[in-house]
């Protein structure tokens, strides 16, 4: 019997017309990015990635992916007085520096000196007045030197664009640019004379009815205005214990008996000295983060550490871990949750820090029991001897005192048989 034989030529048409029409079936799938990520290399605009961070920012930028990010180095972002201004508007200060279309260098260097018209993220809010919430580019024909200015003529914020950071090609594109720029509408001759009123924490913690312990704590300490004034810039993040976490102290750590200083450095211990909305706190980068406290010590004292455990946001203190269980307050630039348990510092209530408790006003100082010193190890308390040099000195004392006992003996019989005359 013979075997049938196929014709290749009759199947190749068909199987071509299936490898054509496969990869046309699904549409290419955007290239997704984290904008965190991407700009946590880079140092020199840590404080703008840190502000992006902890605005609503990086949710507006899921999906996208063709823009442009105009970054502002940390010595610029330091000498600006708009930021300090902006308040509970920063996020929108931030979005003015998304354009949403990916511009390479050699895009810029093309552009016309008439300028180029670039949407902005903030243009998409609806918030900016008159249609105004768009970013014009011009390029200088003379020396290419290339601004980004708004498109109200005359209006004082500017920026000229500096240096390319990163990119990833059609997709997003990083730039440094050498001021902050402002939208248009927000005055910013009245930054002295208009600042944005703080929110009242303690009338936040009352108003949310399970945290009256905290709340008198914060106004008998005083520390509550300094978390008011911390409220402009970056903003802040407080982490409230209720009142049941309160009463589940221990009565070992009896947190009403400490000093003042030191009961002040534990309600620091609770805030951050940044705006971090939940989402932000559920996938943040850097875990370890440190609090209001640590302004007042050192690096490396007082910090929390920030993971996500079984689909909760818990913060590790070294001691104790605690879980946010709700949102009490959000909104930019003050965050406020409620957690599960006093969250007790080291360098008080850690091994070796008891002692010291009872002792006096001044600034708080850990024991170096406290907390590990930067290198890691654990600092030598006394004197030690060279490894197996222990047996040598206790037999060499155990020979001598033997010896010893026989001398002594000796000595005595000798005293004796002199004073009988013997």
């Amino acid at each position: 019997m013979e075997c049938p034989h196929f014709s290749v030529l009759h199947f190749t048409p068909i199987i071509l017309l299936i490898s054509l029409l496969l990869p046309s079936a699904a549409p290419p799938a955007a290239l997704a990015f984290n904008i965190t990520a991407l700009l946590a290399g880079h140092p020199d605009i840590s404080s703008f990635a840190k502000l992006l961070e902890s605005s609503s920012v990086t949710g507006d930028l899921v999906g996208r992916s063709s823009l442009t990010l105009l970054a502002v180095p940390n010595a610029f972002l330091v000498r600006s007085d708009a930021l300090h201004y902006a308040g509970g508007d920063i996020a929108d200060v931030l979005r003015y520096h998304v354009l949403l279309e990916y511009l390479s260098w050699s895009d810029l260097h093309r552009i016309p000196p008439t300028g180029k018209l670039v949407t902005t993220l903030y243009q998409t809010t609806g918030r900016a007045p008159n249609n105004l919430g768009a970013v014009n580019l011009t390029r200088d024909p003379i020396n290419g030197v290339i601004t980004a200015r708004s498109p109200v003529p005359f209006f004082p914020s500017n920026a000229t664009i500096n240096s390319l950071v990163t990119t990833v090609p059609y997709n997003i594109s990083v730039f440094t640019v050498n001021a902050l720029l402002m939208p248009y509408g927000f005055d910013l001759a009245a930054s002295e004379t208009r600042p944005a009123a703080a929110l009242n924490i303690t009338q936040v913690l009352l108003d949310g009815r399970d945290f009256n312990v905290a709340a008198s704590m914060l106004e008998a300490s005083g520390v509550v205005e300094e978390f008011e004034n911390d409220e402009h810039g970056a903003g802040i993040t407080v982490f409230v214990p209720t009142d049941e976490a309160f009463a589940g102290l221990p009565a070992t750590e009896r947190l009403q008996s400490l000093p003042a200083e030191r009961k002040a450095a534990v309600l620091k211990f609770h805030v951050l000295h940044s705006y971090y909305p939940l989402g932000s706190l559920e996938s943040i980068v850097n875990p370890v983060q440190p609090t209001i406290a640590t302004e007042d010590s050192q690096a490396g004292w007082f910090t929390l550490n920030i993971s996500r455990v079984n689909g909760s946001v818990a913060i590790d203190t070294g001691i104790v871990q605690a879980t946010i269980t709700r949102t009490v307050y959000d909104q930019n630039p003050v965050a406020v949750f409620a957690v599960s348990n006093v969250l007790l510092p080291r360098q008080v209530f850690g091994k070796g820090a008891q002692n010291q408790q009872g002792g006096g006003s001044g600034s708080v100082t850990p024991s170096p029991e406290a907390s590990p010193p930067e290198d890691g190890k654990a600092p030598q308390t006394r004197l030690t001897t060279p490894p197996g040099t222990g047996d040598m000195v206790s037999k060499a004392g155990r020979r001598l005192g033997f010896r010893g006992c026989g001398i002594c003996t000796g000595l005595i019989f000798l005293l004796l048989v002199g004073d009988l005359g013997i």
